[in-house]
């Protein structure tokens, strides 16, 4: 493989590298991070890989060269056959489809993973409340005494000390509350109302990194969603091909057995005037059921390739039913314009290049494994007993706080990690520039599938225009008594075959014209894949 040379090792070792270039490049950022709560982002930034493009298709010698802004086919590609019910039939695609639409719903998910993964940005804001109603049940009255102990701190917060209550306090130390609670007074209510914040600040990018990871992610599912559609697309359109040519082929094995029919009057005739041997009879007789059975045959290809259609539209295939046709004899070629256009034009290349930006990503955040999370927290509120002096400042308690967690030892863990990623990294730059070459090669060879096949139709059409005539000559010469009938029956085979022959060649015609359409991406464009900012613009700021 040309891939693997000097300069894969020298990208592989390049790549091991890049981990710890990542943290290099990082630690400028540790301090300024810290005290801005913000930061850079760990990690390879992504850059698009160059590769290397030919001047043009070996196979597109002779044909009229276009520029990149006209050479792919735009919108609704299948309008080029210029066949009313295949015009009516295609759009359902995109609409009834069961593969496109869990590939829809597959980008939709994709968003929202994208939201799920940037909400971690974000401080989480929470708020609780609480009432209790407290009484005792005997009419007569008493007093309960409580004693507690508790530690009071210097820090806002909530502490017990001296001789009772709740709140920030001045001094340290211990105590011993002892406290009386009236119960014949009644019932009594007593309450807390809190909110609290925590969050922990993306100082290192990590969490950005992932962001930017997933809108990749959504951006290989929007690629993947329009090559869903272009796929199923052309397999109606190619369906819809060789339900035609179904179609054809009945109506050539129709006039088949029309004419063997005529063949066997003829030989019964001469057999009933004693001028044909019976054996002729029986080879007139096997020639048409023959013809018979060919007919039944393509008859039952035509029904399997209608349900078909069906399905591809959305629908059961007893809810639809196409009226028989005629082959289309319009072979459109679309322009294939320069190979470099393939890579604005496939869709399957697009979903590849967000590939690799994603695993580029990720390489980042696996870097961020080695730096420590910070996380702050706040807490504010009022508690009192009775709740009608909740709101008091009395009552209020607060807190502040700040943790951080790093990982010293972990036996290699994290480099693996970051290792892993960097490779699967290089998977996805290779699977992308073989994602190129393949794309090259569907068009080279349906480029010159079109080119023999050109080549060869008209030549089997002189085939077919000399076998007819051959026919002829044999049945008037069967009839003068100057050939047996094997001669004709050798002639009719030899007919069938080359209208067989002819009327295949077409349809491989059209199956590489829908075949170049589809390897040349239809009517999709780069442009057709959301950017970030498109993506982004989904989702609500906060929840």
């Amino acid at each position: 493989m040309m891939f693997f040379g000097k300069a894969s090792r020298r990208r592989l070792k390049e790549g091991a590298g890049r981990p710890r270039d990542g943290l290099h490049r990082s630690r400028p950022c540790v301090f300024a991070g810290i005290l801005a709560l913000t930061g850079c982002m760990v990690g390879p930034d992504y850059h698009k890989p160059k590769l290397v493009m030919p001047a043009s298709f070996k196979e597109a010698q002779g044909w009229i060269k276009a520029s990149p802004a006209d050479a792919a086919p735009k919108g609704d590609w299948w309008t080029a056959f210029g066949d009313a019910d295949l015009d009516r039939l295609e759009p359902l695609v995109a609409v009834n489809n069961a593969t496109v639409a869990a590939d829809y719903y597959a980008y939709e998910e994709a968003v929202q993973v994208v939201q799920e993964t940037r909400g971690g940005l974000f401080p989480t804001v929470g708020l609780t409340g609480s009432a209790t109603r407290e009484g005792e049940g005997s009419k007569g009255g008493g007093t309960v005494s409580t004693i507690s102990t508790g530690t009071s701190t210097t820090a806002g917060g909530t502490g017990t000390g001296g001789a009772s209550g709740t709140g920030a306090t001045t001094g340290g130390g211990t105590g011993t509350a002892i406290s009386t609670t009236n119960l014949a007074s009644g019932p009594r209510t007593s309450g807390s109302f809190e909110g609290s914040v925590d969050w922990t600040p993306d100082i290192w990018g990590k969490i950005r990194r992932q962001v930017e990871g997933d809108v990749d992610a959504a951006q290989v599912s929007a690629a993947d969603l329009a090559n869903a559609t272009l796929s199923e697309q052309a397999t109606l359109a190619t369906d819809y091909v060789d339900l035609r040519a179904a179609d054809a082929a009945v109506a050539l094995y129709q006039a088949t057995v029309a004419a063997d029919r005529r063949s066997l009057n003829i030989t019964q005739n001469q057999a009933n005037a004693g001028v044909a041997a019976p054996s002729d009879v029986i080879t007139a007789q096997t020639t048409l059921e023959g013809a018979q059975a060919q007919l039944i045959n393509a008859g039952e290809s035509r029904a399997q390739y209608e349900h078909a259609i069906a399905v591809l539209v959305g629908h059961a295939p007893a809810e639809l039913n196409i009226p028989a046709g005629g082959l289309m004899q319009t072979v459109p070629v679309p322009p294939p314009g320069v190979p470099s256009t393939l890579l604005e034009r496939r869709p399957d290349i697009a979903a590849a290049e967000r590939m690799m930006a994603e695993q580029n990503a990720q390489v980042g955040v696996d870097i961020g494994a080695y730096y420590p999370d910070i996380s702050l927290s706040a807490l504010g509120g009022y508690t009192a007993d009775p709740i009608g002096g909740l709101f008091n400042v009395a009552n209020s308690l607060w807190s502040l706080g700040a943790d951080m967690s790093a990982t010293l030892f972990e036996g290699g863990t994290r480099s693996a990690t970051v290792a892993a990623a960097q490779f699967a990294y290089d998977e996805s730059v290779e699977t992308y520039r073989q994602t190129v070459l393949s794309a090259f090669q569907d068009v080279e060879n349906d480029l010159s599938d079109l080119r023999i096949l050109g080549e060869e139709a008209p030549v089997e059409a002189q085939a077919v225009a000399d076998a007819q005539r051959g026919v002829q000559i044999a049945l008037n010469e069967y009839e003068a008594g100057t050939q047996p009938y094997t001669t004709v029956a050798a002639a009719q085979l030899t007919l069938l075959g080359d209208q067989e022959a002819a009327l295949t060649i077409q349809q491989d015609r059209l199956l590489a014209s829908v075949a170049l359409f589809e390897d040349l991406g239809g009517g999709f464009g780069a442009g057709d894949v959301p950017g970030r900012g498109e993506i982004q613009a989904k989702l609500p700021f906060l929840e």
